[in-house]
């Protein structure tokens, strides 16, 4: 299925969890913030939150800095 992941078309498996996605993509949970279709997926909906052809997805990575 096709997503558009922070604004680029991408190709991905069918069925993909945000979950999925994020260990597809090997980045760490604990240190991004997903939104799917303009809303933020809370982390522990992370598992549950089926992707589906088409979504719009934004990772947000957490930088630290003063």
């Amino acid at each position: 299925m096709k997503l558009k992941l922070n604004g680029t078309e991408t190709e991905v498996q069918d069925s993909l969890t945000v979950a999925g996605l994020l260990e597809t993509l090997k980045i760490d949970p604990g240190r991004v913030a997903v939104e799917v279709n303009l809303k933020i997926v809370k982390k522990c909906d992370y598992e549950k939150h089926t992707l589906n052809d088409g979504d719009a997805v934004e990772i947000v990575n957490f930088v630290g800095g003063g």
